[in-house]
């Protein structure tokens, strides 16, 4: 897959495509939905599929204070993307110049000349252009003239209620991780590199890996079952704190993963966490040893929850036999 950064990098010979517009914020199963519209009509035309996205999001250009925390940064949109055969990201940098753009304009610049859209899947209440301008009829209209068909994003259902980002982030804000991973047809994942930290972790006898986030806010926080991925063969279980380490007054979001039975250096090492349940809240202790006998019994909830799943495994296995 490639990313394409700014239309000023798409070459003669890569226009023509089919494509959707939108910031795809954690790649959910109604975005899923709009990307196997795609791939029908990119088999019929025998086009590229491709994604046209905004960094940093709108929201967050006009009014940073009230966005949303991120469900997914570039690089882990760009991984679950490719996942799901999308062959071009066009990301198209959301400054000054381009909030300012007429509708029309982004029409004609963006999608007719810059990438020669044939086909453009959109949801009917997309608003684009400078003061939101544009909307579904107008890009109806222009695809008519233009030669490029535009229809409506399907929406994705969940017991009576549309798929999105925002439902997404509700349900990890509330610790729902299961309707989470049912919205998202995966387990909500964060990535990053393991750096070193203060190592307090070692010093109470619970060594962790570190993870950077690239995060001013998270849509949840607290200590969680989880599974890492990026260390080859297998997801590998453990225990995990997201959140600022209140008793040791942090100031800054971390991501802390202790793994089971493990002893390894994986300084550098890029991981992917799995958030599979939620154990508890951050909450501030008034000694290291009261955090101690906490952590402790944190990994024991945790070892006891994948003895469980393993048994269920176990017996589902029995059954089909």
């Amino acid at each position: 897959m490639q990313l394409i950064r700014g239309l000023h990098n798409v070459h003669p010979q890569q226009r023509g495509c089919v494509a959707t517009i939108g910031n795809f914020d954690g790649v959910h199963r109604g975005h899923q939905a709009v990307l196997r519209q795609l791939w029908e009509q990119a088999a019929r035309l025998q086009l590229p599929v491709t994604v046209i996205t905004f960094e940093p999001q709108p929201l967050e250009y006009f009014a940073p204070q009230q966005a949303p925390a991120r469900l997914t940064r570039l690089r882990e949109k760009f991984e679950w993307l490719r996942r799901f055969n999308v062959d071009r990201i066009v990301c198209l940098a959301f400054n000054r110049r381009l909030a300012q753009m007429s509708a029309q304009d982004f029409i004609q610049r963006v999608l007719i000349d810059g990438l020669g859209v044939r086909y453009l899947v959109i949801g009917d209440d997309f608003r684009f252009g400078r003061g939101r301008e544009g909307d579904f009829n107008l890009l109806q209209q222009a695809g008519r003239r233009a030669g490029f068909e535009v229809v409506d994003i399907h929406s994705f259902m969940l017991e009576g209620a549309r798929v999105s980002s925002t439902r997404v982030r509700q349900a990890l804000q509330q610790g729902d991780l299961t309707l989470a991973q049912r919205l998202l047809g995966r387990h909500y994942s964060m990535s990053g590199r393991v750096v070193h930290g203060a190592k307090l972790g070692r010093q109470l006898g619970f060594p962790t890996a570190n993870i950077q986030v690239r995060r001013y806010q998270t849509p949840l926080q607290g200590i969680f079952v989880v599974e890492v991925s990026g260390l080859g063969g297998q997801p590998l279980p453990g225990a995990a704190s997201l959140g600022t380490r209140p008793t040791v007054n942090g100031k800054q979001i971390l991501l802390e993963v202790y793994l089971l039975d493990f002893d390894r250096d994986i300084y550098g090492a890029h991981l992917q966490v799995s958030f599979l349940h939620k154990l508890r809240d951050e909450i501030h202790f008034s000694t290291l040893d009261a955090l101690t006998a906490q952590i402790a019994a944190d990994v024991r909830c945790t070892k006891a929850y994948f003895l469980q799943r393993q048994n269920v495994i176990s017996h589902l296995e029995q059954k089909l036999n």
